[in-house]
C-alpha cells in the first residue's frame, strides 16, 4: 500500500498482528523490498512481531526524488568526480531516516524496534542518534559508521557503485555474480534463486537514476562515529565474517562506540541476508529484545 510519509509517497507491506510487537525493516542500497528473505519476515511475524517492509524512496515503488541540478545519470556523475568536480546529492541519509519516521507516523506506530542492513544501517545509526524516542532498539547489519572518503572513497569506486541502464537478462547476470562476490557461503542462495530475485526486481522495478541518487546521499553522509557513543538505546551489531563490501571490522567499530552494544560476529556470513541465514536472525532477535529491549 502507498502512504504519505516525509511529505513523499511510500510503498509499505505489513505482517503480523496489528498488536504484535512493532518492528521496521531497513534494506539497503538499490534493494526493494521484495529482496527481504519471505522466511525472515513471515518468520518474525509468526514469532509475535508486526513487521514492517518499505521501499526506500527513489527504488521500487516508492516516490522517486529528482532534484533540479542534480544528476543522476551514470557516465555524467563518474565524468565529474574524475575531474574532481562536486557531486551534490538530491538529499541526504538523514532525510531518508525521516522517511522511517513518516512511516511510523502513517501506521500510528508511537515506537518501534528498527533493523537496518548495510545503508539501512546507516540509517538506523541516524535514526539511534537524532529521533531516539521513537526507538525501542536499533539493530545494525552489515554496516559501516565512517563517511565515504574515510574508507578510501574515490571516483574509481564510486563508478563501480552507480548503476546503468541495461536489459533484463544483463541485469540478472550482474546480480548472480554481485552474488557470488558478496553471498554467503555458509547460508547459500542457488543461482536459479538469484535469478529469480533478480528477475523479479527487474520488473517490478529497476531505476537506474533512482539508486544513482541513493549512491550520491551515501557519499554525501558524515562521520557518524563520535555522535555514536552518545546513543543510549539497546543496540546491536550483527556483522558476517566474509563480508566483502564492507569488513568486519566495521562493524566491530560500531559496536565498540555505541555503549552497551551486543556484537555478533556470524561466521560464513558475507553482505547478504539469505532464507537459509532467517532462523539465526529469528532467534537472534528474539533474544536480544527478551534480554535488552522489552
Amino acid at each position: 500500500m502507498q502512504i504519505t510519509a516525509n511529505g513523499i509517497q511510500i510503498e509499505v507491506q505489513t505482517y503480523g498482528s496489528e498488536d504484535g510487537v512493532p518492528l521496521v525493516l531497513i534494506r539497503g542500497l538499490g534493494s526493494q523490498l521484495i529482496h527481504w528473505p519471505v522466511e525472515f519476515f513471515e518468520g518474525l511475524a509468526r514469532a509475535g512481531f508486526r513487521v514492517v517492509l518499505f521501499d526506500n524512496r527513489d527504488v521500487g515503488l516508492s516516490q522517486r526524488c529528482a532534484k533540479a541540478g542534480v544528476a543522476s545519470d551514470a557516465d555524467e556523475i563518474t565524468a565529474a568526480a574524475l575531474a574532481g568536480a562536486p557531486t551534490p546529492a538530491a538529499y541526504r541519509l538523514n532525510d531518508m531516516a525521516k522517511d522511517v519516521v513518516g512511516v511510523m507516523d502513517a501506521l500510528g506506530l508511537e515506537k518501534a524496534h528498527v533493523f537496518g542492513m548495510s545503508m539501512g544501517g546507516a540509517i538506523t545509526q541516524l535514526l539511534c542518534m537524532d529521533h531516539a524516542e521513537r526507538l525501542l532498539s536499533g539493530t545494525i547489519v552489515m554496516a559501516t559508521a565512517r563517511p565515504f572518503a574515510e574508507r578510501g572513497g574515490n571516483a574509481e569506486w564510486l563508478a563501480t557503485l552507480l548503476a546503468r541502464h541495461v536489459d533484463r537478462e544483463t541485469y540478472i547476470k550482474s546480480c548472480i555474480a554481485e552474488y557470488i562476490n558478496w553471498g554467503s557461503p555458509a547460508f547459500p542462495m542457488t543461482q536459479q534463486e538469484v535469478a529469480a530475485q533478480a528477475a523479479q526486481a527487474y520488473d517490478r522495478a529497476f531505476d537506474p537514476e533512482g539508486i544513482n541518487r541513493q549512491v550520491l546521499a551515501v557519499i554525501a553522509s558524515t562521520d557518524r562515529r563520535q555522535d555514536l557513543t552518545q546513543v543510549a538505546l539497546p543496540c546491536q551489531v550483527i556483522h558476517g565474517e566474509e563480508d566483502t563490501l564492507i569488513p568486519p571490522e566495521a562493524g566491530a567499530e560500531i559496536a565498540g562506540l555505541i555503549p552497551n552494544c551486543d556484537h555478533h560476529l556470524i561466521e560464513g556470513m558475507g553482505h547478504v541476508i539469505t532464507p537459509k541465514q532467517a532462523p539465526m536472525l529469528i532467534e537472534m532477535m528474539q533474544d536480544f529484545i527478551t534480554r535488552r529491549a522489552s
